[in-house]
């Protein structure tokens, strides 16, 4: 049995991800509407999430294109404000991720007592943002001057829209990973948000794993969750929720459901 069990309360769990609006400082940001608008929407759609029965849930600023790799305090500011509002109605376990910024993810989870962030904490990467590089060792330091060393850390090892600029099978990255950083957990990722994570990937880190969890961290859906779930831990859902699927819309409640419908029958199937 694994953490998954004690923080959000299943094994196979799935964390569903409430994408926030374009912040105060994104160039996308619509200042006529205002954080009002921003509060209205993520309200909306957590809600639906929340009530639609998934495990747990993770804000994240995903339409803060093109992201960041040193975010900057308005966005950590207006992250806090939205999850501080929604506090009271928030009945399941939560996580955030700054994107893509550690150690701002680590300080908005410390605020807001968050149970787990998700980041690229570890490698070199060329990426769609320049080189992108970690300070994992600063990282981790960082997390326990802040008191958030309670706070699980999901590692992504494979970066959407980046590659690692050594060539090394993901099989050794996932090891090395492991050994050297004692992370709570693998994520494993498609191209991009909504791309299908490849089952083969996500089965040889599995296999080189051991008690780490696994997530399969994009592109799950109502047709692969079965298999998916089959090799991972859990997954990591967003696009799937949204009406028509789409990236760029809010979350269907009744596509939230089905999905979490079939998951709940699988894990009894498996006797979870």
């Amino acid at each position: 049995m694994s953490w998954l069990k004690d923080v959000i309360g299943t094994e196979k769990a799935i964390i569903a991800m409430c994408h926030l609006l374009p912040l105060p400082g994104d160039p996308y940001f619509d200042k006529e509407k205002g954080m009002a608008y921003v509060m209205e929407k993520a309200r909306e759609d957590f809600l639906a999430l929340q009530e639609g029965g998934v495990d747990a849930v993770m804000f994240s600023n995903e339409f803060s294109l093109p992201y960041l790799t040193d975010v900057k305090t308005e966005t950590v500011a207006a992250m806090a404000r939205i999850i501080g509002e929604l506090k009271p109605e928030i009945k399941i376990p939560y996580g955030v991720n700054v994107l893509w910024d550690a150690k701002k993810s680590l300080d908005l989870a410390a605020a807001t007592d968050a149970k787990f962030v998700r980041e690229i904490f570890t490698g070199v990467y060329a990426s769609d943002f320049g080189i992108w590089n970690t300070n994992i060792g600063e990282t981790i330091r960082h997390q326990r001057r802040i008191g958030a060393e309670n706070v699980k850390l999901l590692f992504n090892i494979v970066p959407e829209a980046a590659k690692y600029l050594a060539d090394r099978d993901i099989k050794d990255v996932a090891k090395s990973t492991i050994f050297n950083n004692r992370p709570d957990a693998l994520c494993v990722s498609g191209l991009t948000a909504g791309s299908e994570t490849d089952s083969a990937i996500l089965k040889q880190v599995k296999d080189v794993a051991g008690e780490t969890v696994i997530f399969a961290n994009t592109g799950v859906r109502l047709n692969n969750v079965e298999e998916q779930l089959s090799i991972a831990d859990g997954a990591v859902v967003g696009t799937t929720f949204k009406y028509d699927g789409k990236f760029e819309n809010h979350v269907d409640k009744a596509r939230v459901k089905e999905f979490m419908d079939k998951v709940k029958n699988f894990r009894a199937s498996k006797g979870l």
